[in-house]
């Protein structure tokens, strides 16, 4: 049985458990694969309990943590792209190489994002 197939025939709590696992795998995949997702993990890691000791409301707080939160969101994405056009193979080709640019871009935005909000809510 494929893993398709058996996604099919999944329903309820045992989906859940299963999507769950799947989405540790590719937290597993994408740490051990992807330098600049552990630069990211860590920067979160370091700024995340941090927030809590800037921010002075429950507000910006949460405004603290979000853009952290979509760096390693746009990252996962990006990952995702970059590894379903590598499968396709290593040759160039002009829309791939577009696919990955854009995921790059991206990630770009959103780090911009999180480093201007840090910015904003700290000066």
């Amino acid at each position: 049985m494929t893993k398709k197939t058996a996604e099919k025939k999944l329903k309820g709590f045992q989906h859940l458990i299963n999507a769950a696992k799947w989405s540790l795998q590719g937290f597993k995949s994408t740490f051990s694969g992807e330098a600049a997702f552990r630069q990211e993990l860590l920067i979160f890691l370091i700024l995340f309990p941090l927030s809590f000791y800037i921010g002075d409301s429950p507000l910006e707080v949460t405004l603290l943590i979000l853009p952290l939160f979509l760096v390693l969101i746009v990252e996962l994405i990006n990952t995702a792209i970059e590894s379903a056009i590598d499968r396709f193979g290593d040759e160039h080709h002009e829309l791939s190489g577009r696919a990955k640019d854009i995921g790059s871009a991206a990630v770009f935005l959103s780090v911009t994002l999180a480093i201007l909000v840090w910015v904003i809510l700290i000066f």
